[in-house]
């Protein structure tokens, strides 16, 4: 396993472990053309470009001799959708379904809080859907505390999610 940071050239590939990761946890019985629009319209090149060259993100990648199996993205700026969190938000956690148990996922959260703690922010927030539960174990495993709820919306469909906080510290 190798961590870097993320670089514009590796845009195509976090499009297809997004839309993998992100399929994965949303669509449970089945496609269909709602989900499969927002995926395809959401996580794009174009889109990942230019999260890769914004000052504001931070993206950090693992991989192996095949490629990219897993990142994560980190925003600056962002205001959590519940009191008591920094602005430095965990935006993305995606390691490939096969890649789980590997220790990916607590790696690159290591290096994000590394990065956090180098930027000066004193924690960091995210949130991942309410019925997700190997997220939600691996989340409190790693020293988050659930701290309130939100909604992730497409259209007029809202999704509950979890808002979770940790100190960079920690």
């Amino acid at each position: 396993m190798k961590i870097r940071t993320g670089q514009p050239s590796d845009a195509a590939a976090l499009a297809a472990i997004s839309i993998e990761v992100w399929l994965g946890t949303y669509i449970r019985k089945g496609g269909n053309t709602f989900f499969a629009e927002f995926a395809l319209n959401e996580f794009t090149t174009p889109k990942l470009s230019a999260v890769l060259n914004d000052p504001k993100e931070h993206v950090i990648v693992s991989e192996n001799q095949d490629g990219i199996d897993g990142f994560i993205r980190l925003s600056q700026g962002k205001g959590a959708p519940v009191s008591g969190c920094s602005t430095m938000e965990i935006s993305t956690l995606y390691v490939q379904p096969r890649h789980h148990g590997r220790g990916l996922g607590k790696a690159l959260l290591e290096q994000g809080l590394i990065y956090a703690r180098s930027v000066g922010a004193p924690s960091v927030w995210l949130t991942t859907n309410s019925e997700n539960t190997p997220a939600i174990a691996f989340y409190l495993k790693q020293g988050f505390e659930r701290v309130g709820t939100t909604h992730f919306t497409i259209q007029e469909q809202a999704y509950p999610n979890d808002v979770f906080r940790r100190a960079v510290s920690a």
